[in-house]
Order: structure tokens, then C-alpha cells, then sequence
């Protein structure tokens, strides 16, 4: 089972997160105003919110958590790890009026996916992090992840887990390859596609198969994009927009290929090796989830040693052999290909954890959708996903 089963459609979020991402002048809050004392020093704890089925897990006793449990028994930090984010509008919903309000939200560190890790950084509600007392990332981060547009030079976040947004088919049952975005439009898929309804998911791949460059796509690209995808819609080429929910439709054969992520893809494979996971010859979109210190915790510092210590080599690794997303520490990769088991060392060689040169040429960091942008461009994909 993935983590990303559990995610919910994007929708437009309550009241309070609507206007706050909308850039409501009030809800900004100034670098003076982030910080308050530390009491890492005296309290060794911090509460962690993270998502569900996103940490590694002792096969025998779920309630275990060995990379983290070795975390306490190494630093004497107590660890309150709450699995309480299913969804980034709804959690952004929960803790907004806090933030907003210069209030704490009783979490010192939080898991979020980086186009609303953007929304944070821009109405100032999280704190840079001191790199000094964080060696592993300033050396082990992926090059590739260190200077998102939304937060140049990873200041205040640090991905957790990486991945790509591509396309997965039925190889077998379709009897033939794909390698373009175009060729899912192709007359023997009618009816047998899907793409995410999320409008955040979807949109990069598919720009990308237009030949627009993601990083820095403008307004008529999007717009360009959602002519072709409602007149395919219309056409009923599109089945239709999914959550995680494709996973069932690819596996059942209801759907020869669709819109995909590949942490899904290498779970599917176990079962049915004739699935695979493309990255398109156009690109594809490479995203993160990243940790983030909320304004006011009490606990910066504990959070700060939690985030590098999951930059270890070591430490990476035995959370990539568990969670098999993109690992955002490079280094990982020869520490699991030394593994004795079998299964556990093949993952070294696999691009969708480790993507190889090729492919990282492919890959590419969406620019993220402006709180300007957003209601129109929200307001117009949800009217063609029907949402």
C-alpha cells in the first residue's frame, strides 16, 4: 500500500487556507515575528507531523520505527510522530488560523509538498534553518533539489522524499511502448486514459509534452494545455481524473495508461512486471515533500539535528529501501548496493529511486503557481476535471 493512496483530490481548501494563499497582506508575517525561545536545551523532545505510511516500519511491530527509534536512543530526543496529513489543503486548513494569528501550531516540524511548501515561504509562516548544526544536508543533498524557485538555497526547507510524475501502462496489454506525452492521445487508448485531478499533479507533465519548459511556463502555456485536455474530454478519449485511485484501474486493465508517480509504479511492478513507468522523451516533473521548522516551535534546534541525521547515508538508505520514493541523498545508493539482501541491493539500481544521468536530463523542477495565478487557474482545470 502507498503513502499516496491516501491522498485526497485538490480542492480549493476552507475558507481560512483560500484566503491566506490568496496572499491576504494580514496573514503575512514578518522574519522578526518567526522566532521565539528555543527550549530545545532543557526539553528533549519535538512533535513531528508527517503523512501516513511515509517512514519506515518494523515488519513484526508496526508501532516501531527503527531509522527513528535509533534517532532517540542516539540523542536522548524524544520523538511525538504524528501520522495527521492526508491532504496539503486540508492540513494548510488546520494549522492557517494559527500561523496566521502569530500563534504556535504545536508541531515543530511538519511534511508538505513543496507547491504548498511554496505558500508557506511566500506568507513567511516557517524559519530559515541554521545549516551549521546540519552538515549531512549541506553535503549530501541532491544538486538536482538544493535551489527550488520558491526557496533558493533550500533556506528554510529540506526535502524528505522525491518523485517523479510521468506515465505508467500496461506494456502487455497494450502492445506497444510509449516514450511521448502525444501518444497517449493515440486512437487504440480511447477511453483507456486517466490523469490526475489534482491540478498541481498534472499540469507540468503535460506542458511538457507541449515542449514548454516548466521552470518558467507563463499563463498562455497553461491555458494551451487545458484547450487540448477539454477537447479530449469532450472527445471522451479521457476516462477520466483520478487520486491514487488509477492504481486500481492500471491493475485491473480498466486503464492501459495514465498519469502516474513513480513511488506507486514500483510497488505495482512487484506484482505485475508488465507495468511500466515512463519518463517521457519531453520530461517529466520532478517533485519533493519537504520537512519545514513552523513559526513559534518550541523546539528548533531538536528539529534541526532530526532533519540532518535523516541525511546520513546510512540512515537515507534504510528509509529509501522502505518508502521507495526518489531518495534525496545520492549517497544512499552504495550503502544499499552493499546490502547481503538480494532484493534490498537491486533497489540501488533502480533509476525510479536513484535516477541515473539520462533520465535526471529529462527531469525538471516546475515552477510553482502564483497566489495570483491560482483561483483562475484552479477555477479552470477543476471545470474541466470536474471537480
Amino acid at each position: 500500500m502507498s503513502r499516496r493512496n491516501l491522498l485526497r483530490t485538490l480542492g480549493t481548501g476552507a475558507a481560512a487556507a483560500l484566503a491566506a494563499g490568496c496572499g491576504v497582506p494580514a496573514a503575512y508575517v514578518a522574519p522578526k515575528d518567526r522566532r521565539r525561545s528555543d527550549l530545545s536545551a532543557t526539553e528533549k523532545r519535538l512533535t513531528w507531523a508527517n503523512w501516513p505510511l511515509y517512514i519506515d516500519t518494523d515488519d513484526e511491530d508496526e508501532s516501531r520505527r527503527p531509522t527513528l527509534d535509533a534517532f532517540e536512543e542516539r540523542t536522548g530526543i524524544a520523538v511525538t510522530y504524528t501520522e495527521e496529513i492526508n491532504d496539503n489543503d486540508e492540513f494548510f486548513g488546520k494549522v492557517s488560523p494559527s500561523l496566521m494569528n502569530h500563534q504556535e501550531t504545536g508541531r515543530d516540524l511538519i511534511v508538505i509538498s513543496d507547491w504548498m511548501c511554496a505558500r508557506f515561504v511566500r506568507l513567511g509562516w516557517v524559519q530559515e534553518m541554521d545549516r551549521s548544526r546540519q552538515p549531512n544536508i549541506t553535503r549530501y543533498l541532491d544538486p538536482q533539489l538544493r535551489s527550488p524557485a520558491f526557496d533558493p538555497g533550500r533556506r528554510s526547507t529540506v526535502p524528505w522524499q522525491s518523485g517523479i510524475t510521468g506515465i505508467a501502462y500496461n506494456r502487455r496489454r497494450l502492445g506497444r511502448e510509449i516514450r511521448h506525452v502525444s501518444e497517449l492521445w493515440a486512437d487504440d487508448l480511447k477511453g483507456r486514459v486517466t490523469l490526475l485531478s489534482g491540478l498541481d499533479e498534472a499540469f507540468a507533465l503535460l506542458m511538457q509534452g507541449n515542449g514548454v519548459d516548466i521552470t518558467r511556463w507563463t499563463a498562455d502555456d497553461f491555458h494551451t494545455m487545458c484547450d487540448q485536455v477539454d477537447e479530449l474530454v469532450r472527445a471522451r478519449h479521457i476516462r477520466r481524473f483520478t487520486g491514487n485511485d488509477y492504481i486500481k484501474d492500471l491493475s485491473s486493465g480498466d486503464v492501459l495508461a495514465c498519469q502516474a508517480y513513480s513511488g506507486d509504479v514500483i510497488q505495482l511492478q512487484a506484482d505485475d512486471p508488465d507495468i511500466e513507468f515512463v519518463v517521457p522523451e519531453e520530461g517529466a516533473e520532478l517533485w519533493s515533500e519537504s520537512l519545514m521548522i513552523p513559526n513559534l516551535a518550541r523546539h528548533k534546534a531538536n528539529a534541526e539535528e532530526l532533519v540532518d541525521y535523516y541525511y546520513e547515508p546510512a540512515v537515507a538508505a534504510e528509509l529509501a529501501a522502505w518508502v521507495n520514493y526518489v531518495c534525496p541523498v545520492p549517497a544512499a545508493q552504495d550503502v544499499l548496493a552493499s546490502a547481503k539482501d538480494e532484493e534490498t541491493a537491486a533497489l540501488a539500481e533502480d533509476p525510479l529511486v536513484f535516477p541515473d544521468g539520462a533520465m535526471r536530463e529529462r527531469l525538471a523542477i516546475a515552477r510553482d503557481i502564483t497566489s495570483k495565478e491560482r483561483t483562475e487557474f484552479a477555477k479552470r482545470w477543476n471545470a474541466i476535471a470536474g471537480l
